[in-house]
């Protein structure tokens, strides 16, 4: 939660020719498919399976995807303005913050309604302000389990952790006791208050993924059912849902009048011929959006180049070179009209340690030892090469670039491929190899690595250099396969023993990411387990502080502690590749803005004509 580093986007410029393309087929084709009445419908997929849409509930970024379309947020990231800009969503405007940051008082606006469900029972149903603190409420439920839990604990809301303690000991949260750091003002005007300053609690508000509104009827008439019946008030419904295979939103019709205007910085060309031909435009443009489920890299690519998606987000990484000459499209895709994006992703690819497990956990020297062994041993080189074909570049830390903090000069040991100080440190802590050439934990018990890993072939790509990597220092390793989300249930119990993953940012700042080993976070968001009282401290003080000199030396210190106890290994950061085809307009990527489906039309003339 904060701004960024500097201001400037992470957004590269798309090549001069291939932003002349988009921007003469949108003001060309700006309104054709509203006047020949054909539905506009954008195809898409996603690369791992979604878990359900509640936001108390939701700990994938897939079913955020879809949650922060059909959900409303006070405020939102403003599409095309300087990155990490808020501006008003459901909110009449930003919210007033007191002169320490501890208060913080939101307006929303009136006339936006809920989505009509049988939970109404045929009553059209007013957002109000109680919406959003009962939402919030939720997070604090222990019924729910929520992912949003340790972030709300670390800003202290008063009076919350009180009624969740109160829960926890009797058994029922009680959603109706009065709570001052949770209060409705009026009708339509709700109050948040910290126990502390939080200068970037803003940010928070602008997530509708997790924060979004949800009504009380409907999560009391569904129970347990919840994450399979969203109903909120943004531009699109839940119109099908076949689970791990097909996702269907129609627009909302009972949706509010939500008319674009953008603000872009006054050097960013491509930004202010976009923001020009979306001006005054009523979003969302979209009739439907229907998204499909394909894990393998192969088949996805084939079902872009086949006409079966509009959009392609995150190219298949391992396919680039099949897309990308340096940073214009093939000449095959040329010949398509694929328009192409690549940007620097907001984001970490990381190996997460469980630091409970009783081999390669705690606190003592030799566990530290054989952490930073394999954090060492990994070929990271060799996954860039092979795997991510140069799209991405080795992390030195958690930080993303992007993200306030983030230093593109800082080198560290959590960057380094160095196998002959792997082996030096198993040696020198009792790690000792056999006849067999395997280590031995240093009272001779055998020595195994278990990771969790998932059943695609990227997947598979990945554990063959972390085998050989490992087998180089003589740490035998085994894997265990499942599905992402039943890896995730696995390793937030903290059944597991290490497992690589993707983080990626929904906030501007570092404070988020580091939140990853701050031990109220476990095991929502921390989930190495880390806890340290040191750290925890740092963490706390940091949050209060304004953006500054003093702020960075407490992030610098919270760094260098991930890298002495190593309870994980932040791998590469990733570059983004997004291809569409000429049909899809106002597609652009941008910093921070998850919810772009809103700002995208489809000319369904051109996109008839090429289908035939």
């Amino acid at each position: 939660m904060s701004s960024r580093f500097d201001s400037s986007a992470t957004l590269k410029a798309l090549p001069a020719q291939i932003a002349l393309v988009a921007l003469l087929a949108c003001s060309s084709t700006e309104t054709s498919g509203a006047q020949s009445g054909s539905p506009k419908v954008m195809r898409y997929a996603f690369e791992i399976a979604e878990t359900g849409f509640d936001p108390a509930q939701i700990s994938d970024i897939y079913s955020r995807d879809v949650a922060r379309e059909i959900f409303d947020a006070p405020l939102r990231y403003a599409y095309l303005a300087p990155a990490g800009t808020l501006e008003p969503n459901s909110a009449a405007a930003l919210p007033d913050a007191s002169a320490d940051f501890r208060t913080f008082t939101v307006r929303i606006k009136p006339g936006i309604y809920f989505t009509p469900d049988a939970a109404f029972k045929g009553v059209r149903r007013e957002l109000t302000a109680a919406d959003y603190v009962y939402s919030y409420k939720r997070i604090y439920d222990p019924r729910w389990k929520s992912f949003a839990y340790g972030s709300w604990e670390q800003l202290g809301v008063v009076g919350m952790q009180k009624l969740r303690d109160a829960a926890q000991r009797d058994g029922r949260f009680d959603y109706d006791r009065p709570v001052e750091g949770l209060k409705v003002v009026d009708r339509y005007t709700f109050q948040v208050r910290l126990e502390h300053p939080e200068p970037r609690f803003p940010y928070v508000l602008a997530d509708s993924s997790l924060f979004g509104a949800v009504a009380r009827e409907v999560v009391e008439f569904y129970g347990d059912r919840i994450m399979e019946h969203p109903v909120g008030t943004g531009g699109f419904r839940l119109a099908e849902w076949r689970r791990s295979s097909r996702i269907v939103l129609e627009r909302n019709p009972d949706y509010r009048e939500d008319i674009f205007h953008g603000h872009p910085a006054p050097a960013d060309a491509n930004a202010k011929a976009l923001a020009a031909q979306l001006e005054g435009r009523r979003m969302p443009m979209l009739d439907r959006v229907e998204i499909s489920i394909i894990e393998e890299s192969q088949p996805r690519w084939l079902a872009f180049l086949n006409g079966e998606l509009d959009v392609l987000e995150r190219m298949p990484r391992d396919l680039a070179p099949l897309a990308l000459t340096g940073d214009q499209p093939t000449p095959m895709l040329q010949r398509l009209g694929v328009l192409a994006q690549r940007v620097p992703e907001i984001d970490v690819t990381m190996i997460v340690y469980n630091m409970e497990h009783p081999v390669i956990g705690g606190y003592t020297p030799e566990r530290i030892a054989l952490r930073r062994a394999l954090n060492l041993a990994l070929d990271v080189d060799e996954m860039v090469r092979s795997i991510y074909k140069f799209q991405a570049f080795p992390a030195q830390s958690m930080v993303m670039p992007g993200t306030y903090g983030y230093d593109a000069s800082w080198r560290t040991e959590m960057g380094s491929f160095d196998r002959a100080r792997a082996n030096a440190l198993l040696d020198v802590y009792g790690y000792r190899r056999g006849a067999d050439g395997w280590r031995t934990a240093p009272d001779g018990a055998p020595l195994t690595l278990e990771m969790n890993t998932e059943p695609d072939q990227r997947s598979r790509l990945v554990d063959e250099i972390a085998q050989k990597s490992f087998d180089a220092i003589g740490v035998h390793t085994q894997f265990k396969t499942a599905k992402w989300p039943e890896n995730l249930k696995l390793v937030q119990a903290g059944q597991y023993m290490c497992w690589l993953l993707g983080w990626s940012a929904t906030e501007p700042d570092s404070g988020e990411t580091l939140r990853q080993a701050y031990t109220p976070s476990i095991p929502s968001e921390n989930l190495t387990r880390f806890s340290r009282p040191e750290y925890d401290r740092l963490f706390r003080e940091q949050l209060q502080l304004a953006n500054g000199p003093q702020r960075l030396a407490l992030l610098q210190r919270m760094n260098e502690m991930i890298l002495a106890y190593a309870p994980l290994k932040s791998v590469v950061h990733r570059y983004k590749i997004d291809l569409n085809f000429p049909w899809v307009l106002g597609f652009h990527e941008w910093p921070f803005v998850k919810d772009w489906w809103r700002y995208v039309d489809i000319d369904t003339e051109m996109q008839a004509r090429a289908r035939r």
